[in-house]
């Protein structure tokens, strides 16, 4: 992927050299935009192995977590901040040390509420619309979740 994206630079800054600047100084800016999320999330995986052992890991996350786990999959979504892949590697670490597909689903579907922009979005459509959003998009979560940890086990017999 890389080799071609940068073959694809390539031939803009040959047909249009003016546009591969545009287009390099657009990703790089990108770049910077994202980079203090990489660290915070390569950070959290560092102290992730270095400190929490697998056991650890599936007893609040995996398939004996219960309310616990839902709890910390659907509140750790609406904190969690940037973009989405960036959490990937960090959540795949999490599933090969045994957390539920599941709570997995619930975090990335809970990350759509945005705690900064809360107040924003009361100011335009008011608390009572806000609120039942919001509890609407934690209920699906969960029951996204759960649909999953259904379908998983279906598929794993």
């Amino acid at each position: 992927m890389l080799s071609v994206v940068g073959c694809m630079y390539l031939l803009t800054f040959y047909f249009n050299p003016q546009a591969g600047q545009d287009a390099l100084l657009a990703a790089f800016k990108i770049l910077k935009m994202i980079i203090p999320i990489l660290l915070v999330v390569f950070f959290l995986m560092a102290l992730l192995h270095t400190f929490i052992d697998s056991k650890s890991i599936s007893r609040h996350i995996g398939e004996q977590s219960g309310v616990r786990g839902w709890v910390i999959a659907l509140v750790g979504g609406i904190l969690s901040h940037g973009p989405a892949y960036v959490w990937y590697p960090m959540i795949s670490d999490l599933r090969k040390h045994g957390a539920r597909d599941g709570l997995l689903v619930a975090f990335f579907y809970t990350r759509s509420i945005k705690l900064p922009w809360l107040p924003l979005m009361v100011s335009y459509f008011g608390l009572a619309f806000t609120v039942v959003l919001t509890g609407l998009v934690i209920l699906s979560a969960w029951i996204q979740g759960m649909i999953v940890d259904k379908l998983t086990r279906v598929f794993e017999e």
